[in-house]
């Protein structure tokens, strides 16, 4: 069978691309020559704007929410969308904590001067403009924004529909404060219509130099198999906590519980409870009987099933896809494994790269986990809710990329840029 034709751009969604990108390049020549005192002076202006229009914000976010949950939106997504006042002041706060780290730009990598007296060295430069495609996460608007600023970049938002209320507000306090600053407003810019639009900007090669996408794995994928400008792949989230035979059950407990249960609708959250056999008996009616006081729907294999069934704790069946579902909700799959063999060959199958977990006071065991679990990070004795740019002290992330190739995890400062080669010489000559 033949591929569907690909239907053909819209001339008027070529055209707004090609001029937001066109903006925001002549933004990010005037970006670069900036010093950090500037963007750190522009970054906590943002901030104080942003807590400035706590109150014009959160409103214009009202109006997303209650369309949302008119649609039927999923509480996990509604979660994801919605800004309190804390919220906001959270992401004001994020602002100031990125004008507090060190500035990636002008930074010598490596360096040299060579035998014929050329000196050499490769220096961290931005990327130049940045594509973000991302859904209903308010909060990634300004995290994006803040993070292209002070790495020398401009970015081009494209927020999901879902927040479009929200995003308008956001990115209009921020350029308000940007201008008030004597700073280029096309720094920030937001990229508005329909799919049309994206396709357009995912196409915008030789005018955008770096698309990011955030969100399930079906944005992610869109933007991987279409896109012709340069990916770097974030954000799905299978995550596993393995319960060693050496596990310290109360740590165990606790782990189990926050990774699943502070907040599910985020890709650090963890799906995949194993728990090995020989702590079945003792820990599993625990485990699940928390899990379940907390609202969490449990798929089991037959082994956690049976000793779900003795406590009498409600649960499910396991199916063969809820071993690589990203629930991003109260749900979880829970197996007894035999082994770690066994459970390094589970997380081998279904793991998505973000992040893995091991609970044991087995040093050998720990350092075979996180030698042979292919992951961009792997948790000993903690949860899987601190894989997180702000968590690793980086003050915000734009993402955490389960790929290898320029970025791997929490993409902060230093993943938004690049490097180039300076070469000082006196006349020489090869």
């Amino acid at each position: 069978m033949s591929p569907a034709p690909v239907t053909a751009l819209d001339p008027a969604d070529i055209e707004r691309v090609a001029d937001l990108a066109a903006r925001a390049r002549g933004a990010s020549r005037r970006l670069v020559l900036l010093s950090r005192a500037d963007k750190d002076d522009a970054l906590r202006a943002m901030a104080d704007a942003l807590d400035a229009a706590s109150a014009d914000v959160v409103a214009a976010n009202a109006e997303d929410v209650e369309r949302g949950r008119a649609g039927g939106m999923a509480e996990g997504l509604v979660d994801r969308l919605t800004l309190t006042p804390e919220r906001v002041a959270a992401v004001a706060t994020a602002l100031r904590d990125i004008a507090a780290l060190p500035d990636p730009v002008g930074e010598v990598v490596r360096g040299s001067t060579l035998a014929n007296g050329l000196q050499i060295r490769q220096v961290r430069v931005p990327m130049g403009v940045v594509g973000m495609i991302y859904e209903a996460r308010p909060n990634v608007t300004v995290d994006a924004a803040g993070l292209g600023l002070k790495s020398g970049n401009a970015v081009i938002l494209r927020g999901g529909s879902a927040a479009q209320s929200t995003n308008r507000a956001l990115v209009s306090v921020m350029r308000d404060a940007l201008e008030a600053q004597g700073l280029p407003v096309d720094a920030i810019g937001l990229l508005e219509g329909g799919r049309d639009a994206v396709r357009a900007l995912l196409t915008a090669r030789g005018q955008v130099d770096l698309i990011i996408p955030r969100g399930g794995a079906g944005l992610i994928q869109t933007v991987v198999t279409e896109s012709t400008v340069p990916v770097i792949e974030t954000g799905v989230g299978n995550c596993h906590v393995y319960v060693d035979a050496a596990a310290d059950l109360d740590k165990a407990l606790a782990i189990a519980v926050n990774a699943k249960t502070h907040r599910p609708s985020v890709c650090n959250a963890a799906e995949n409870l194993l728990v090995h056999a020989s702590l079945a008996d003792e820990f599993l009616p625990k485990v699940l009987a928390e899990l379940s006081g907390a609202g969490v729907t449990l798929h089991t294999d037959p082994a956690a099933g049976s000793a779900a069934e003795a406590a009498g704790i409600p649960h499910v069946a396991a199916t063969d896809e809820d071993w690589d579902t990203e629930y991003l909700a109260l749900e979880m799959a829970v197996a007894v494994v035999p082994d770690l063999d066994a459970a390094l060959t589970h997380i081998r199958r279904h793991t998505s790269g973000h992040t893995e977990a091991i609970v044991t006071e087995d040093r050998a065991a720990a350092r075979r986990f996180t030698t042979e679990v292919d992951a961009a990070a792997v948790m000993v004795n903690a949860s899987t809710r601190f894989t997180d740019g702000g968590e690793f002290g980086f003050g915000a992330e734009i993402g955490i990329s389960t790929q290898k190739l320029h970025a791997r995890g929490p993409m902060a400062l230093p993943e938004l840029t690049t490097t180039k080669w300076i070469v000082e010489g006196d006349g020489q000559v090869r």
